[in-house]
């Protein structure tokens, strides 16, 4: 994803697939929905669906969590 997309251009195909691909292992390695519309130029409502269309989990608000913690007894 070296190059922004034109705000509003149409992707689709093998296109669309790659840059899917590439938000995909981006999300997974930490990056939120925010940096990853920022880095290609598209906006938040895009991102979101084109993560949701390439089968990713996403995080619940508030970003990445530490894990639980310990419980006092």
């Amino acid at each position: 994803m070296a190059k922004t997309l034109k705000k509003g251009s149409r992707v689709s195909g093998a296109a669309r697939e790659k840059l899917a691909a590439d938000l995909k292992k981006k999300y997974d390695s930490g990056a939120s929905i925010r940096v990853l519309a920022e880095e290609t130029g598209r906006s938040y409502g895009f991102v979101h669906r084109m993560l949701s269309e390439s089968g990713v989990t996403l995080r619940g608000r508030g970003g990445a969590t530490r894990g639980k913690k310990a419980t006092l007894a």
